[in-house]
């Protein structure tokens, strides 16, 4: 009898002292079973359904918002997470990314979820927290720590080291607080036998938002899950903007129906879609987007102006595919009706632009006369006015215009002024003001240091040529052909001012290398043949030019007669 009680009484002490040592009742908080709940495992696959990472993770809140670590999601097409039931959700969107903490923040697309309470402020050094990982259906074995460190970063959020030993299978997983609160999540770790962990705030990661310029983030181009849409609707149309030229064209239409989605009630998506349906050669459904642009816009004027410029580019990139009732006087139409709706000057720059593209270059200039009167007196528009002008045939009054574009700048010129200084170096030119003309592209030359190209030294000499300033015209020709020793038109122009100067042994030199570059092109001949017979070599020169004339030059026979002589 004794023995038998002797045999219970060590059986009910060994009970009672696995109990106390049991790490799932008598080690774990009270609120682990809960919290529990908020854990799960993600999962990320490619292209080809392949999986490619796997990491811990929680919910922050109950709307399905979740955070991790980013790695696994480089390269990822497509993502899952597997709750503490074992039920498998996908990943509808990520919101946020940060590569060098190692931190991501997504929705998961389930209708409501177990969320961790995240801690406002930080973990003092020596507080014990709590390491909870994933489990699923059942309750998880919690790891004690204690904080070691607390380095602050971006001025509201910390980087933990804690005094535990790391486990590389429980990256991502929540650091808690004594309260139940996560404060870190933590990172993966290079060395396993190192006996302290590493966290990231789980504020800095529960707070991310999308922005407009984070969507075109490194972080979030590498991976190929959908990206959330900003919340804020600012945020949300430099969205639209950037992803316009950053996605390809599934994403992009995907973007815009979620943008329309999200805001209905805004102009810019429909808009935007109509841009897309025109470029697709959808044009009644382009219209459609235009019409409820028009119906939702508190301000009409620029939906009438955007839909002009839609116009406008079908003419300006479209030529070959005509759409009838995008007409230019459609979009000259609708740009007035954006200045009728509200008198802004923008319209009225833009009807002028119209206006010379349909060839009413006097109607255009006029208005472009009105502005240079007004709020946008610029140098652009003395351009275009200018423009207009040599459309007209009007040289001197072309000039006109582009010295009134280059006297809104003061001298030293500013770098801005430099295409009114060529573009009015070169008309100089063209009407034989050489000497004005050399002054500009002296002027454009300070402005342009180190980004100036063989043809602009070939241009300026031109001009130097032609102005007997001969000196000048020789040093840039050399600097052409140091440039592009390459080019035979350069040799041959070297040559050219060379016999014009008297310097015929550097002439034959460069009229043989423009040979040499281009033995089918006539004009190295015939400056050979021209120099050779000026020294002397009437053979070898009147051989040159016979070589010219075959080659189909023009003066080749009338020099042939002078120096056969």
């Amino acid at each position: 009898m004794r023995y038998r009680q002797t045999i219970k009484a060590i059986a009910l002490s060994f009970i009672i002292y696995q109990l106390s040592f049991s790490p799932t009742r008598a080690q774990n908080p009270s609120w682990v079973k809960k919290a529990s709940q908020a854990v799960f495992t993600l999962k990320t696959f490619d292209k080809d359904n392949q999986l490619i990472g796997s990491t811990n993770g929680f919910f922050v809140n109950s709307n399905g918002d979740a955070i991790s670590s980013y790695v696994p999601f480089k390269g990822a097409q497509r993502a899952v997470i597997i709750d503490a039931q074992g039920k498998e959700w996908p990943v509808d969107c990520i919101i946020g990314a940060n590569d060098m903490y190692d931190v991501a923040k997504f929705k998961v697309d389930i209708k409501k979820a177990q969320a961790l309470t995240i801690a406002t402020t930080k973990a003092e050094q020596g507080v014990t927290v709590w390491l909870m990982p994933y489990a699923a259906k059942k309750q998880p074995v919690c790891r004690k720590g204690v904080v070691n460190q607390s380095e602050i970063f971006q001025t509201d959020y910390a980087y933990y080291t804690l005094d535990m030993q790391p486990d590389e299978l429980q990256t991502g997983s929540p650091i808690l607080n004594e309260q139940g609160e996560a404060i870190g999540i933590l990172q993966p770790t290079a060395d396993v036998k190192a006996k302290q962990s590493y966290a990231v705030s789980a504020l800095f990661a529960s707070t991310m938002q999308m922005s407009g310029l984070g969507m075109n983030s490194a972080a979030m181009k590498a991976t190929g899950i959908k990206k959330a849409l900003p919340d804020d609707i600012q945020q949300a149309q430099v969205a639209l903007f950037m992803c316009a030229s950053a996605l390809d064209s599934l994403e992009y239409m995907n973007f815009l129906e979620r943008f329309i989605q999200k805001f209905p009630q805004n102009p810019d998506g429909y808009i935007y879609r109509a841009r897309n349906m025109a470029s697709s050669l959808r044009f009644v459904e382009a219209d459609k987007d235009i019409e409820q642009a028009m119906k939702v816009a508190d301000k009409k004027d620029d939906v009438h102006y955007q839909y002009a410029n839609l116009i406008y580019q079908h003419h300006l990139l479209q030529a070959n595919n005509p759409y009838e009732p995008w007409t230019m006087e459609r979009a000259l139409q609708e740009s007035e009706a954006a200045y009728n709706a509200n008198p802004m000057p923008v319209y009225k720059q833009q009807q002028a632009q119209f206006l010379y593209a349909m060839q009413k270059y006097d109607e255009a200039f006029q208005l472009y006369q009105q502005l240079t009167m007004g709020e946008m007196r610029s140098a652009d528009i003395f351009y275009a006015a200018a423009q207009c002008k040599l459309a007209l045939n009007d040289q001197e009054g072309a000039i006109a215009q582009l010295d009134s574009a280059v006297n809104m700048f003061n001298k030293p010129y500013l770098r801005a002024a430099a295409p009114y200084l060529m573009a009015r170096g070169r008309l100089l030119d063209q009407v034989g003001k050489y000497r004005p003309a050399v002054s500009d592209f002296n002027e454009y030359e300070k402005l342009m240091p180190g980004q100036l190209t063989a043809d602009f030294y070939y241009l300026r000499e031109q001009s130097e040529f032609a102005g007997h300033l001969y000196q000048q015209a020789i040093d840039d020709i050399i600097k052409a052909t140091d440039m592009a020793p390459q080019e035979p038109v350069y040799q041959a122009e070297k040559a050219n001012i060379e016999l014009r100067v008297g310097k015929i042994d550097d002439a034959i030199i460069s009229a043989r290398e423009a040979v040499r570059l281009a033995p089918n092109q006539a004009d190295g001949h015939l400056l050979l043949g021209i120099g050779l017979c000026a020294k002397g070599q009437k053979q070898e020169g009147l051989a040159s030019l016979q070589k010219a004339k075959e080659l189909g030059h023009e003066q080749a026979q009338s020099l042939i007669d002078k120096y056969s002589k």
